[in-house]
């Protein structure tokens, strides 16, 4: 057995679950489940139609690159989403099954253990970030560290999960300058990018060329799940230096990760068309604008940059927080400590909960309107 597995924590839904074993929720209240952010939104149709009618490819092995129309399209999709040159299909564009495999996966490659590799999370996190780090023999770092030494990959996500914070430009300028100086790469997580309310967040490439560079040392992730309400599908990308991705590539052609043609089919369809984007992106601003307000009654919460969470905090501990709303009101949330680590004797995520607002808005509102209830009796 892989002594490194014994280093993982149990996955935040783990200990949510065994968090609320032995409540009993009162019968007449139906369940109310915001802690898991899977997309409800309709799976729009042309997506459906392009997958249905392509699954001749079903019957042939797919290229571990894609098909040269995905990556096209993918290109495309980016040259016109952040206004920079067309990256070049063949290769600085990957098709991947999803983010959640790329940002693991691509660890796998990049880190050299045996030169004490360490491995930048923020802080709160996508637990992936810590997963990929501890399964590549590095150690991960909870915020930006003391020390840059031994640093040689870097996670960023803006909008970031669980917060909506968007990276600016003088950040991203910050860590580009460390980058070329300490040697490491960045590895942009931006699965949210689509979902916003006033401005469309800034990228890492659109960064990048803002700032006058190339992208040496950077790599962006991001995938139809959020976007086209799509999760099923495990259809993304990787985009970003050529180098990184030829190695990339060499390691999922003998890890097995190519995508199917009928999901590639579907994805082309997904990433040409931005009205069903439009329409995700309303339905999200209607339950933020209907919402937040409510929320805000008895809580601290503001109105995030980007994705669908709210990151509330809460006037008493987080966990007790979710374990009490989930027995006295039958509404699942996830207790921000279980998305952080503590550093310094501080987790960032105490005393903070994450609502991700992915069911119809009249099951929000009802779900809301009882946390508001509760958080009202404390």
């Amino acid at each position: 057995m892989n002594p490194l597995l014994a280093k993982l924590e149990p996955y935040p839904f783990e200990k949510l679950r065994a968090l609320i074993a032995g409540n009993v929720p009162p019968a007449g209240l139906r369940p109310i489940n915001l802690q898991i952010g899977e997309p409800k939104h309709p799976t729009p149709a042309l997506v459906k139609d392009a997958l249905a009618g392509a699954l001749e490819g079903l019957a042939a092995y797919p290229l571990t690159a894609g098909t040269p129309e995905l990556r096209e399209a993918i290109s495309a999709w980016l040259a016109r989403r952040y206004g920079i040159p067309a990256p070049d299909p063949a290769t600085e564009v990957l098709p991947v099954n999803g983010s959640r495999e790329a940002l693991f996966a691509f660890a796998q490659t990049l880190i050299d253990p045996t030169r004490g590799a360490r491995v930048v999370c923020p802080n709160p996190f996508y637990q992936i970030y810590e997963g990929a780090a501890l399964l590549a023999g590095a150690t991960p770092v909870y915020g930006e560290p003391q020390s840059w030494s031994g640093v040689q990959l870097v996670y960023a996500c803006s909008p970031a999960n669980p917060s909506g914070r968007v990276m600016p430009l003088e950040e991203w300028r910050a860590l580009f300058e460390l980058s070329d100086r300490h040697g490491f790469v960045i590895a942009a997580d931006e699965c949210y990018s689509e979902i916003y309310f006033e401005r469309p967040p800034l990228g890492a490439l659109e960064a990048a060329r803002q700032l006058g560079r190339d992208y040496r040392g950077l790599v962006v992730f991001s995938s139809l799940s959020k976007r086209s309400n799509a999760p099923g599908m495990r259809s993304g990308f990787v985009a970003g230096d050529a180098g990184l991705i030829k190695n990339f590539l060499l390691y999922r052609t003998y890890h097995g990760s190519a995508m199917s043609l009928a999901v590639q089919a579907a994805s082309i369809a997904a990433w040409r068309d931005e009205r069903h984007v439009e329409e995700n992106r309303r339905l999200y601003a209607e339950k933020l604008r209907a919402l937040l307000p409510l929320v805000r009654a008895p809580l601290e919460c503001r109105m995030p940059d980007g994705g669908f969470y709210l990151w509330v905090r809460t006037p008493v501990d987080d966990a007790e927080f979710a374990r009490r709303l989930h027995a006295q009101y039958n509404v699942l949330v996830l207790p921000g400590s279980f998305l952080a680590r503590g550093v310094d004797g501080v987790n960032p995520g105490a005393k903070r909960i994450r609502i991700a607002l992915v069911p119809p808005l009249e099951e929000c509102r009802e779900a809301i309107e009882r946390l508001c209830r509760f958080a009202a009796s404390l």
